[in-house]
């Protein structure tokens, strides 16, 4: 499943949540992804997340693990998604080494196509990223 990494979110999220999440992520050297899931207008989807997802620094061998999860359910569990609507998630990581620059995010699952995935995320200053599903 490709994912398209937002410069500029389209969703609103009140500053005060965002202040919070920026202090939390720096103190405890977590890494958030903020996920927009587009579902296609004329079909029914389900999803969810692998417990074997990962953050991939592109510079070393360190993998960041999923550390908790919002609003999606987490293998072997299925969420249902009605077409055309758009859907948000979260998910946080074990933080990623200072001197990551460049990182991926790939969801491991067993015989499954359509895995989460994007390749070579930027980092930033607050390590909260958002993405959207194409």
């Amino acid at each position: 499943m490709s994912l398209h990494i937002l410069t500029e979110p389209t969703v609103q999220i009140d500053p005060s949540i965002l202040a919070e999440l920026s202090n939390e992520t720096e103190e405890m050297g977590q890494v958030v992804l903020h996920i927009l899931y587009n579902a296609p207008a004329h079909s029914f989807m389900n999803i969810r997340i692998w417990p074997t997802t990962y953050l991939y620094d592109q510079h070393s061998d360190h993998r960041s693990e999923l550390v908790h999860i919002e609003n999606i359910c987490l293998y072997p569990n299925w969420m249902p998604i009605f077409p055309g609507e758009r859907y948000h998630f979260t998910l946080i990581f074990s933080g990623l080494p200072k001197a990551c620059t460049v990182f991926d995010f790939i969801e491991v699952c067993e015989t499954e196509g359509g895995a989460f995935e994007a390749r070579g995320i930027h980092r930033n200053d607050t390590d909260v990223y958002f993405l959207e599903v194409l």
